[in-house]
């Protein structure tokens, strides 16, 4: 079971940053193998509003996620103005970057196998290296008590404390994004984005995972959800983004932007959307 008593939380979880918007995107495109796969995306998106990203598979849910991390590179406007900027800089170094936005990828357990050549990277360690913004910890770096405190708590709040001493690669899909989660929280970022966050766990660990969340969105830690799933999206979720073929379909709260005509256009097909105290389920007419 995943905790979400706050007693333990740092002092500095709800700290607040300087009056910019956490990414702003202005005509924003974005091209792999020579095709769109972002076009002309324009929204900001301020600490401490809680959002999500919905959409189809394929929309470019997960390409966003990537264009935030700096994987991929938005073509430049007219003049070479860039389109995009995070925290008000449009120029970054990778790690620092990283530092201040706990990001979640469905690819980032593999990533970190892949990183330590089949090595082997206990959960402990791809906690701790959330701090340092690598993959894995080095001799290198200097590993304090109070790192492995917030490593503790970033495990403890994820219910993965028990995972500490395993080995990535032999953790379940599950087992793993608990502890990417973690290490997203360890360096205390100003921000998490998570795309498609509870893939892998099972309907208890989900249910308790969800609560984890609002607990921490409770005291201050901007969301991001990137999710295909209506019932992912948290009551604090003020905000909703739909993404169709790379485009901005519609943005706007979440009361107006989630209705069963809105979501049966984004779909093709026609979807019944109903809410309760829970969240918002959905089911497609015919089906």
């Amino acid at each position: 079971m995943l905790p979400t008593n706050t007693q333990n939380l740092p002092s500095d979880l709800g700290r607040t940053g300087p009056a910019v918007p956490l990414l702003s995107l202005r005509h924003a495109t974005v091209l792999r193998g020579g095709q769109p796969v972002l076009q002309d995306l324009t929204f900001e998106l301020r600490e401490g509003e809680h959002t999500a990203i919905l959409g189809p598979n394929g929309c470019g849910k997960s390409s966003l996620i990537r264009l935030v991390n700096r994987q991929d590179y938005p073509l430049p406007l007219p003049g070479s103005e860039c389109p995009m900027r995070i925290l008000g800089m449009d120029r970054w170094d990778v790690s620092a970057l990283r530092s201040q936005l706990g990001i979640v990828s469905a690819d980032l357990q593999q990533t970190f196998i892949q990183a330590s050549g089949g090595g082997r990277r206990s959960g402990r360690d791809v906690v701790l290296s959330g701090v340092f913004a690598s993959h894995g910890t080095f001799s290198h770096q200097t590993i304090t008590p109070t790192l492995i405190a917030r490593a503790e708590w970033a495990m403890d709040l994820t219910g993965a404390r028990h995972l500490a001493d395993k080995r990535i690669e032999e953790m379940s899909t599950g087992e793993a994004r608990r502890i990417l989660i973690a290490r997203a929280l360890a360096p205390n970022p100003r921000a998490l984005l998570l795309d498609e966050p509870t893939t892998g766990l099972d309907l208890v660990a989900r249910h308790h995972f969800l609560q984890m969340l609002q607990t921490v969105a409770r005291h201050g830690k901007t969301l991001l959800l990137v999710t295909h799933h209506l019932e992912e999206i948290l009551p604090q979720v003020e905000r909703v983004i739909l993404l169709k073929s790379g485009r901005v379909f519609m943005d706007g709260p979440k009361e107006v932007v989630l209705t069963s005509t809105n979501l049966s256009a984004l779909y093709g097909r026609t979807v019944r959307l109903s809410q309760n105290r829970d969240g918002f389920s959905a089911q497609v007419e015919g089906e």
